[in-house]
């Protein structure tokens, strides 16, 4: 029998875990859950083939591995009675704390039973942690209880519900038993469109480095990353957030020089901002007026009409109107 099964935040923490020499086997959960949709209703394996179309779609692999990974995960996951132990090893961001939520629902309706589950949580990155470091982190590992499980099991029925309203109401729950939660359900809110301009926060940080004069993608991409407390988004996701300012039937953004927008971006391509997306910017226009929203954050497809938006003023999720 394999001793430890331990599931992390994906393929870097897993590297360097390998070389720290920690035991047991691995298993990187990749799936990037707080882009495109994740709906109710679905067990494991059927909302693996909607996340692994979704990414197929996206263009971030090839749809033979894409799926492969899915399926192999699933079986792994299925099999931990194989296992003495099972640790989680996660971050504080929106992306692993979506990761948790998953993972825990999913042992709370399979109860291990006399298999122990276990998890490390840190405020620290774990891909740009040295070997040593990683070794450091077994002085937080800590029992999943039943409290982690049955909270986890109500963020992850309220952050794939049709209505966003679910996630909103879990800022008044208890969430103590995992700490960094309640950072990430705002940061997933503050991703709705905002009730002032109609962006998103992502959108707003973008616009907003763009209208100061950077031009070059990649430095547009980590200006963005610096505005955020905790950081979650990778490259790839953000470069899908470009393209849909550059290439609305309104555009925000415009692409420099007549190339062609590449992802991931051309080292040579520049983005500059439209007089409509200083407008938008600047809260003189909305771009929900403009723009017809076609995307979904968990279980929620914002369309026009299934509009909410964020207030970040008094922190409320509100219901828009139909145009």
């Amino acid at each position: 029998m394999k001793k430890v099964l331990n599931i992390t935040n994906g393929d870097s923490a897993v590297e360097i875990m390998e070389k720290a020499g920690i035991p047991g086997d691995f298993l990187p959960w990749r799936d990037v859950l707080h882009d495109g949709p994740v709906p109710e209703g679905l067990s494991l394996e059927a909302l693996s083939e909607v996340r692994a179309k979704f990414i197929i779609d996206q263009g971030w692999g090839t749809p033979e591995n894409i799926t492969a990974s899915f399926v192999e995960r699933d079986k792994t996951l299925r099999l931990f009675n194989n296992y003495e132990k099972v640790i989680l090893w996660f971050e504080h961001d929106l992306y692993d704390q979506l990761q948790i939520i998953q993972i825990l629902d999913w042992f709370n309706q399979h109860r291990p039973g006399k298999t122990p589950l276990s998890i490390i949580c840190v405020d620290q990155y774990l891909g740009m942690l040295s070997p040593e470091e990683m070794v450091e982190l077994f002085k937080y590992e800590e029992p999943i209880n039943d409290e982690h499980l049955e909270l986890s099991s109500k963020a992850w029925s309220a952050f794939r519900s049709s209505n966003p309203e679910k996630w909103f109401e879990l800022l008044s729950a208890d969430t103590t038993a995992l700490p960094f939660l309640e950072g990430a359900i705002i940061r997933q809110l503050e991703e709705y469109p905002s009730c002032k301009n109609g962006l998103s926060r992502t959108e707003n940080q973008a616009l907003k480095i763009i209208s100061k004069g950077e031009t070059k993608p990649w430095k547009i991409f980590t200006g963005s990353q610096e505005f955020e407390e905790r950081l979650f988004m990778g490259d790839s996701s953000f470069w899908v957030i470009l393209q849909e300012l550059l290439e609305s039937p309104t555009p925000l953004l415009k692409l420099e020089k007549d190339n062609k927008w590449e992802r991931p971006p051309d080292l040579d391509h520049e983005i500059t901002i439209t007089p409509v997306g200083e407008a938008v910017l600047f809260g003189e226009k909305n771009w929900l007026d403009l723009a017809e929203i076609d995307r979904w954050i968990g279980g929620v497809h914002l369309t026009t009409y299934n509009s909410w938006c964020w207030d970040s003023m008094t922190n409320s999720l509100v219901k828009s109107a139909p145009k």
